[in-house]
């Protein structure tokens, strides 16, 4: 569990996010239950993680969630999403607000083999 007054916007929180994805996603199998947003949310952050912070993330992060994730280091695209959304909804701030640059910085740094978050841009 994530104590919610610990996320930042930064490069080492975005980090723990990213390596937490793995992990949440073994103990939810364990588990029996589904890896999508809601459940990584409650994993993450227990009573904290209301109906209306998950509905926030999810309306941020434009997706439903309970829909089944991908691996993170497979497709990485709704997980950045997923954690930007979250940092996002924590800190109260707007999607733009965001750091993109050392979310995608941690991302390769948890997965160094993982796909191209970029890949689409030109």
């Amino acid at each position: 569990m994530i104590p919610i007054d610990k996320i930042q916007d930064t490069e080492t929180c975005y980090l723990q996010l990213w390596l937490m994805l793995e992990s949440t996603r073994l103990s939810l199998r364990e588990q029996y239950k589904r890896y999508c947003i809601r459940n990584i949310l409650k994993e993450w952050f227990d009573a904290a993680a209301t109906d209306d912070f998950i509905w926030e993330v999810c309306i941020k992060a434009e997706q439903l969630g309970l829909n089944e994730l991908p691996l993170p280091y497979v497709d990485p695209r709704p997980h950045r999403e997923l954690l930007r959304a979250t940092v996002a909804a924590t800190l109260k701030t707007g999607m733009n607000g965001i750091n993109l640059m050392a979310l995608d910085r941690a991302y390769r740094i948890a997965y160094p083999d993982g796909i191209t978050l970029n890949v689409n841009k030109k």
